[in-house]
Parts: C-alpha cells; sequence; structure tokens
C-alpha cells in the first residue's frame, strides 16, 4: 500500500492531499524583482569601475571591476533561474517539481566566481612583478563609490524573515554571498590604493588584488560545498531522518527503509517503508509525521510482516 502526499508549503497537514507539486522558497516573487533590480545596478557599476581601473593603471580597482563582472553574469544567472522556477512550477515533467532550480544555477554561480578568482590572482601576480603606476587621485575614490554600491546591493538582497523561519534560499544566499565578497575584495582595495598613496608602496595594489582572489575563491568553495549536496540528493539533516523515523515506529514498527531529501528551499520529501505484524493504514503513518517542518512530500509503503 502506498500513500503520497504534497501540501500546500508549511500550511496543509500530511494526510491533505493535494494535486500540485510547486515547492518554491518563500518571497519567491521578492526575492527574483529584488535579484533583477541588483543585477542593473551592479551592470552600471561594471562598466565604471573597469573603465576607471584602466585609466588609472589599477590592478586592485580592476579587479574590483572584474569581480563586479561576474556578479552581473551571476545575478543574471539567479534571476533567470527564479523566472524559471516560477513560470514552469506547475509544469507535470517536473516530477518534483521547480524548486531545485535554485541550487543549480548557484552551482553554476560557483564556478564563475572560482573562475574569476583565478583570473584575478593571475593579473595580480603580473602586477606584483611588473608593476605599474597608478592615479591614486582619481582610484580611490571611484572604489570608494564601488564599495558604497556593494553594500546598497548586499542590503537589498538581505534575506527576508520568512526565508529564515522556512529554510535557506540557495539562490539568493548565492547572489547575496557574491556581492559581499565584492564588498570585501572592495574594502582590500581601497586599502591597497591608500598604502600606496601615503607610503609609495607600489606592490600593495597588486597585492590587495591577490589577497581579493583568495577570498573569492573560498566564498565559491563555500557555495559549491552547499549546492552540490542538494543537487545529488544527499540526505539534508540526520535530525529530520531520525525524528521521521522515530515517529513512524512509535508503536513497534519496523522502518525497513527511508529516503530523505531536498525539494527546494524549505521544502523536503521522504519515502519510507514500515513493517509490522499488525499494519496500520498508510494514512496513519502519515499523520504522524504531520506537523514537521519543511516535509512537504511523503510516501509511505506499509508491509506485513510475520
Amino acid at each position: 500500500m502506498t500513500a503520497t502526499d504534497p501540501p500546500t508549503p508549511q500550511a496543509a497537514p500530511l494526510d491533505e492531499f493535494r494535486g500540485d507539486r510547486v515547492y518554491l522558497g518563500a518571497d519567491h516573487a521578492r526575492n527574483e524583482r529584488r535579484t533583477w533590480i541588483v543585477a542593473g545596478v551592479c551592470a552600471a557599476t561594471l562598466v565604471a569601475q573597469v573603465a576607471g581601473g584602466l585609466a588609472f593603471h589599477s590592478m586592485a580597482l580592476t579587479a574590483s571591476g572584474l569581480h563586479m563582472g561576474a556578479h552581473v553574469a551571476a545575478l543574471g544567472v539567479a534571476a533567470a533561474a527564479y523566472a524559471l522556477a516560477r513560470r514552469h512550477a506547475q509544469d507535470a515533467r517536473f516530477s518534483f517539481g521547480t524548486g531545485k532550480l535554485g541550487y543549480l544555477a548557484g552551482f553554476a554561480n560557483a564556478v564563475v566566481l572560482a573562475v574569476t578568482a583565478i583570473a584575478i590572482g593571475v593579473e595580480s601576480v603580473q602586477r606584483v612583478i611588473s608593476p605599474e603606476a597608478v592615479d591614486y587621485a582619481q582610484a580611490v575614490p571611484l572604489a570608494v563609490a564601488g564599495l558604497a554600491v556593494n553594500l546598497v546591493c548586499v542590503w537589498l538582497l538581505q534575506p527576508s524573515r520568512a526565508v529564515h523561519e522556512h529554510g535557506a534560499d540557495l539562490n539568493l544566499s548565492a547572489a547575496h554571498l557574491h556581492l559581499s565578497a565584492d564588498a570585501a575584495t572592495s574594502v582590500l582595495a581601497i586599502g591597497g590604493l591608500l598604502a600606496g598613496q601615503r607610503f609609495g608602496w607600489t606592490w600593495t595594489d597588486p597585492a590587495a588584488g591577490l589577497v581579493g582572489a583568495v577570498l573569492v575563491a573560498r566564498f565559491a568553495w563555500s557555495l559549491l560545498s552547499r549546492a552540490g549536496p542538494a543537487l545529488l540528493d544527499m540526505n539534508p539533516s540526520p535530525e529530520l531522518t531520525a525524528e521521521i523515523r522515530a515517529r513512524l515506529g512509535a508503536e513497534g514498527e519496523r522502518v525497513v527503509d527511508l529516503h530523505l531529501w531536498r525539494l527546494g528551499p524549505g521544502h523536503h520529501a521522504a519515502v519510507a517503508v514500515v513493517a509490522s505484524g499488525a499494519p496500520l493504514p498508510p494514512d496513519a503513518y502519515r499523520a504522524r509525521l504531520n506537523g514537521l517542518a519543511g516535509l512537504s512530500h511523503v510516501t509511505v509503503e506499509v508491509r506485513r510482516e510475520a
């Protein structure tokens, strides 16, 4: 006997069958709208920073601009993922909905971030070996302006309270992390420029770019380590798995098999096989799982054993 149930996210109990497969995160529309806005702001900043870096021969400023270019691409991917997930949320071709499109976008953005880190690192090393004269008077104000833009964008992409309550949206987290990394590299760029301007140290500007590359690489690894397990359907919560197993076997039943995986931000699916000498109907076992936060789709198979 098998029973499958996908309730409305965080609302309907597991014993109320619904035919939808919508497992989008909390505030999906809000996150999509803000991501598009921030993408436009970053595109304008990219043009200003790269142009200024080339004109004033600042590697730190150029590195910040290149990193911002990666953000424009990353934010475009994130926004497109939101749009596609929303448009195809009811598409029957997606057996478990489109909630994981954000994880795919996050993984792609992590790869872009890693490539950016390599490019900044290579260019910074070349500038350390062969330093160029930097127009500090022009480069510093532009770097400060870039930092201000980054901080505004970081604020715009802050997760809402609903996201904190119902589960992290990796797509939004990836976009937010990109901008946070860029804000950090902007601070490094400003420090390198000011040190070079005050003490005449030509190596501080490219050194700041090199440190920024290491920082960006760390952010990229953080995103990869979060998106990869979700895409590979690794168990997202040993604690939730243990709770499900305990509830299903509350009256001495044996949980023969149990699988838990992520469907989208704040949504998990579980497939369980319960064996008992005096088995109850599947609905009875599903009712035991009511109230578990984040459990949105459950399939229970019941077996009678001697």
